[in-house]
């Protein structure tokens, strides 16, 4: 998850590392230098922008009550960037509390109603057992404002990131040797890449490749820039329940929108879920074993199960009239029960289960497998004994599909992102410049802790960066003075350790007014969001089969917390409304 404050840098800086101009650029620019000049800092807005109070009302519904009277809210005009058209927003300040305290209970009823929820920490089963202690998942009351023009290139630049991981993972030199350094001082990363080199020294082909992946923005406040905070490979969460929240915000809108004065054709469909379950049909058709399943790799008690159970669902439901209209020929009678099975296994249970046959095929309690689908692996805590890595390494020495393989998996670490950011680094994998100006474009600074001069910079100003170790999940990255006391330390210890980090430039989003609803209660705070655009890509040798945009997830946070996830209680599911 992404980072977010209240400042942000300057619009007098220049980073030839990004390819990102600015004017009033120093003479003394270095157009080859792997960071941002050190002056820039000398030039930074360090006050934090005046905020208007908000003043934190909490909305406690009693069903007894009698429904309130509807107040039209006022209207804020916000313009397109570069146009005289604009649309109606949300002025949050002016709405009634009658008319909010109505949402929320609306909003509460709805999401029950069409499976917007997830397992409740206080129920012990609930993370085991479906329909076992569930509760609504965290949500904004209304959808968030967002520039349309900023959302297009986010969406326009997914297909490029996808075929970029592809091109990527092939190449297992570069991954190797980029985080050859990072393999000696982080454990984890190390056991990958044993695997990674396993999978090398056999010489370990997967012909068909299939890649769910997430690329995280945020909207910074100065430069106007759409900023990448992270790309994930693996267990890109929320597709399913992402895609819920959006139509209960279309539905929030279409209901109130004559006192809200919002139109609900600014909030997009999102068909996250959809896609990704296409996605994943299509690697069924592409395995050609009619008998095989499809399987989730899941953690022991996991409470965001619904999320995943959605995929699931569609696959079951949906897809296979599709599946059997656009099947090859080979496959005469593909369904037994009408349907793609997927189950679910922990890594723990595959290692119990699972066997390889003589040609390649992977069994998993007396399943055949397809396609591996990983919503977990992605941190040490899902690796707490040698079955899971045994798990992971037959899995990948199966002819079974992963999702991700381990390529693919070391291609989103924090390290490779670093890597891919430097000058004509890019230009080994993608060919066309103009792809390469766009992806450029979204680049935030990014350093290795061996440049002296930019660390040097984030000791005296450390509030202006993030340190950022090769983890997934949320509730890992380093933040403020933090910042300066971790790198003092590492320097006292040595230059080995600094592999384990990177540096990034930390982004500042605008905040604004936001309901939040967690637990049954709402309240107004200021908050930044977070948009992850989905990617689908499947490939079988040299024929790409799926290239495409596949949904959105908007995340949001109150602006005073550093994390961001989620399922790790820092933010709340969102959708957006375009302006």
């Amino acid at each position: 998850m992404g980072v977010g404050c209240s400042s942000s840098l300057p619009p007098t800086v220049n980073n030839p590392h990004c390819s990102i101009t600015f004017p009033h650029t120093s003479a003394h620019t270095n157009p080859t230098s792997n960071h941002l000049p050190i002056n820039w800092l000398a030039r930074a807005h360090l006050q934090k922008p005046t905020k208007s109070p908000i003043s934190k009302r909490l909305f406690t519904l009693d069903s007894a009550r009698k429904t309130p009277t509807l107040k039209c809210g006022r209207t804020a005009q916000m313009e397109i960037e570069g146009g005289s058209d604009s649309k109606p927003i949300l002025d949050l300040h002016s709405l009634d509390d009658n008319l909010v305290q109505k949402m929320v209970y609306d909003a509460l009823v709805w999401s029950s109603l069409h499976g917007l929820v997830v397992g409740d920490r206080n129920v012990q089963r609930s993370g085991t057992v479906p329909g076992v202690g569930m509760v609504h998942a965290p949500f904004a009351l209304l959808p968030t404002v967002f520039p349309e023009n900023q959302w297009k290139l986010a969406c326009e630049v997914a297909p490029i990131f996808n075929e970029l991981v592809d091109r990527v993972s092939l190449d297992g030199k570069f991954l190797q040797e980029s985080l050859s350094r990072t393999k000696k001082v982080d454990a984890f990363t190390s056991r990958l890449l044993d695997i990674h080199s396993k999978m090398l020294e056999i010489n370990k082909k997967e012909e068909i490749r299939l890649g769910l992946h997430r690329s995280d923005y945020m909207l910074d406040e100065k430069t106007k820039l759409l900023l990448q905070i992270e790309l994930n490979t693996i267990s890109t969460s929320f597709p399913g329940l992402g895609s819920v929240v959006s139509e209960l915000h279309r539905s929030l809108l279409k209901n109130y929108g004559e006192h809200l004065g919002c139109d609900v054709n600014c909030t997009p469909s999102n068909d996250a879920a959809n896609r990704f379950s296409e996605a994943l049909a299509k690697a069924w058709i592409e395995y050609n074993n009619p008998k095989a399943v499809i399987m989730v790799v899941v953690q022991p008690e996991e409470r965001n199960m619904y999320d995943q159970h959605w995929l699931s669902f569609n696959l079951k439901e949906r897809y296979p009239f599709i599946l059997f209209m656009t099947q090859p020929l080979t496959l005469k009678n593909p369904f037994n029960t009408h349907n793609v099975t997927m189950i679910r296994k922990t890594m723990a249970e595959i290692d119990k289960e699972g066997e390889i046959q003589p040609d390649g095929t992977l069994l998993v309690g007396g399943h055949a497998i397809a396609v591996i689908y990983f919503r977990a692996g992605y941190a040490p805590t899902d690796y707490p004994s040698e079955a899971e890595w045994r798990a992971r390494l037959l899995m990948e020495h199966s002819s079974a599909i992963k999702c991700p393989s381990i390529s693919y998996h070391l291609t989103g670490t924090k390290k490779i992102q670093q890597e891919l950011a430097k000058p004509n680094v890019l230009e080994k994998f993608i060919d066309n410049k103009e792809d390469i100006a766009k992806l450029r474009k979204c680049f935030a600074g990014l350093w290795s802790l061996d440049d002296a001069d930019i660390v040097d910079t984030a000791i005296e100003k450390p509030h202006l960066f993030v340190m950022k170790p090769q983890r997934e999940g949320g509730g890992n990255n380093i933040y403020g003075d933090d910042v300066r006391e971790a790198l003092l330390r590492l320097r006292k210890d040595g230059k080995e350790q600094n592999a384990a980090y990177i540096l990034m430039q930390r982004i500042f989003p605008t905040d604004s007014a936001t309901f939040l609803v967690r637990d049954g209660s709402c309240h107004k705070d200021h908050a930044v969001s977070e948009l992850g655009i989905y990617g689908a890509y499947l490939r079988n040798k040299d024929k790409v089969i799926v290239n495409e945009r596949s949904g959105y997830l908007m995340r949001t946070k109150v602006s005073s917390s550093n994390e961001g996830g989620v399922a790790a209680g820092f933010a709340v599911l969102d959708s957006l409304y375009l302006t």
